[in-house]
């Protein structure tokens, strides 16, 4: 299954350009697992303007993330302790009474799965504009440095 989401996200960007990258970055937010980062990189790589494909993905991916931190509110903590996970929940619960919004932030520029991070911030009753702005904060720099990265690789590679 991880293949075929993979050759379709990859399709995607390839017909659709900023489009495909704005889609593969909303959903990954949300609950798809294939994290967009090799798709902004290829992009840039194959001639998409890198700041614009960073912008584009950080944008889809806060309005995702803000589609997860809703539905865990509405949804509320048990249909979320099945989606994540009780381990996820657990640490969750912990992350958010000790640091907040830094844990967004934190999750948006690192491997953390941001989506369970978005989803837990919804349950934990994160107020809206905080999240939005650290989910802003976290993911830009992560997405601009691997589109300036697909760039360079792109430009060295002569594509």
């Amino acid at each position: 299954m991880l293949k075929t989401l993979e050759s379709w996200a990859r399709d995607l960007v390839a017909d659709y350009g900023y489009m495909g990258i704005f889609m593969i970055s909303f959903t990954e937010s949300i609950i798809q697992p294939v994290p967009p980062d090799p798709f902004i990189a290829g992009g840039s790589a194959l001639g998409l303007d890198p700041v614009l494909s960073a912008l584009v993905a950080t944008v889809a991916s806060v309005l995702g993330g803000f589609t997860a931190h809703t539905l865990g509110k509405v949804l509320g903590d048990r249909f979320v302790r099945k989606l994540v996970g009780e381990k996820h929940f657990t640490r969750g619960e912990v992350l958010f009474s000790r640091y907040g919004v830094l844990a967004v932030i934190v999750a948006g520029i690192t491997p953390v799965p941001f989506k369970a991070v978005c989803w837990l911030a919804g349950v934990f009753g994160m107020p809206k504009i905080q999240f939005l702005v650290a989910s802003f904060v976290g993911r830009l720099p992560r997405f601009l440095i691997v589109a300036l990265a697909g760039d360079v690789l792109g430009r060295s590679l002569g594509l």
